[in-house]
């Protein structure tokens, strides 16, 4: 599921259509026999498939290898079982809030406040929790519901009363991690409880093989079924479907992959709860944007603010929930982000609000393949993305490497990834295709 990424604009298709195809390139006819009849014949549908929809997914799964093999050439230690598993669990706090970002940049907007929220939400935990002797899941609650609550204020200001997104969460950047500093003081660190809800949510590893080989047998068999399903329904209503037997092979090159984390993981703790959790709010947030009614109007409201509101969609109520998402997993990332530290200070929290948070949070949904021009992406393209950004930060961190190369690596990754969006939609525009 992850290699994919497509959103429901898979093959030049309009979000309403759920993944239709559009114009038929010259030379090849539509998607809608068994195998093609030759080796030539299937090398032209894989080279169409990739020409379209998914050449930016491929791109930087292909990317992410030479990563890989780059860094296990200069440290042999890079893909050890303990580094890729420490890989697994670090990606979850920067990915959870890039999820969010992905739903704002689905509508065309941007929310610079998440690293903020996340600091905040962090912080409001641990004053609930340590100061004042809350239970942990109360202050949990308490933490998540704060980022609902700042999200629908952002909403709100940028929906209703007008004030361009950019300026709403700049200032809300400012704000929350003031608010941030003012609850922990000007000095205090607070430590969590090492043994407790939240510190467990990045330390606590499922020990027994069985768990990593059945999360990776149902996630691959989730993927087989839905495939086959949307290839029945589009069959049916003489659409263009994949062959069977490309669905075939894809269910395979996913198992292979899937069974082999799994085994990487099962060689040094297990499956990490952390890494579980995320991948079930990626597939959570694919249904909801894929399958729902809600997630259509997410997608059509990318593709053309006028045209949505003349097919009878409140802008302003899906605007304010998106920005409602984006605070509410800007928190529960923030969590995480204290569970990985065991504790909160002034010091995480003014990282937070300068902004590295946020630049690896955009960076890895755009890497992944979302659109900041709207209207394309999806949940899994930020499992590729915090991948790569992840990688090169472990990578860099296992040579020693300074941070202001890292930085500045980084930013250039993230330029690149943006660069070919830009270049990828002008080549469609001059194609005639959305």
């Amino acid at each position: 599921m992850a290699v994919t990424g497509g959103g429901p604009h898979r093959g030049g298709g309009t979000a309403g259509t759920g993944g239709g195809a559009g114009p038929v390139a010259p030379g090849r006819g539509p998607r809608t026999r068994g195998w093609p009849g030759s080796l030539r014949d299937y090398a032209v549908e894989i080279r169409g498939s990739v020409r379209d929809a998914e050449r930016g997914p491929l791109l930087v799964v292909a990317g992410l290898i030479v990563i890989w093999i780059v860094f296990q050439a200069l440290d042999d230690k890079f893909l050890s079982p303990r580094n890729l598993s420490n890989l697994s669990v670090d990606i979850v706090g920067t990915g959870l809030v890039a999820v969010g970002i992905v739903f704002v940049l689905l509508i065309r907007e941007i929310d610079l406040s998440v690293g903020s929220v996340s600091g905040l939400a962090g912080a409001a935990f641990a004053v609930l929790n340590v100061n004042h002797g809350m239970p942990e899941w109360c202050a949990v609650i308490v933490a998540i519901a704060a980022g609902m609550a700042v999200g629908a204020f952002h909403g709100v200001f940028f929906a209703w009363l007008g004030v361009p997104a950019f300026v709403v969460t700049l200032a809300g950047l400012l704000i929350w991690n003031g608010l941030t500093l003012d609850l922990l003081g000007a000095s205090g660190t607070i430590n969590i409880d090492e043994e407790g809800l939240v510190a467990s949510l990045t330390s606590r590893h499922f020990g027994d093989d069985v768990a990593a080989y059945a999360v990776a047998a149902l996630g691959t068999a989730g993927y087989f079924l839905a495939a086959h399903r949307k290839r029945a329904r589009h069959r049916a209503a003489g659409m263009p479907h994949r062959p069977a037997g490309e669905i075939g092979v894809r269910t395979g090159l996913l198992a292979v992959l899937a069974f082999a984390a799994a085994h990487t993981l099962n060689r040094f703790q297990g499956l990490p709860l952390a890494l579980l959790i995320f991948l079930v709010v990626l597939v959570v947030s694919d249904y909801v944007l894929r399958r729902t009614r809600y997630g259509r109007r997410v997608y059509a409201l990318g593709g053309g603010v006028e045209a949505a509101r003349r097919a009878g969609i409140s802008v302003e109520r899906v605007r304010v929930a998106m920005f409602m998402v984006s605070g509410t997993l800007a928190a529960i990332g923030g969590l995480f982000v204290a569970s990985g530290l065991t504790s909160a200070s002034p010091t995480t929290a003014r990282a937070a609000g300068s902004g590295m948070l946020l630049i690896n949070a955009i960076a890895a949904a755009v890497i992944g393949g979302t659109s900041l021009f709207g209207g394309r992406g999806s949940p899994w393209s930020v499992l590729l993305g915090v991948l790569v950004i992840q990688s090169v930060a472990s990578g860099m961190g296992l040579l020693g490497v300074e941070d202001a190369v890292q930085f500045m690596i980084t930013g250039g990754v993230l330029l690149a990834a943006v660069a070919a969006d830009a270049l990828s939609r002008r080549a469609a525009a001059r194609r005639g295709r959305p």
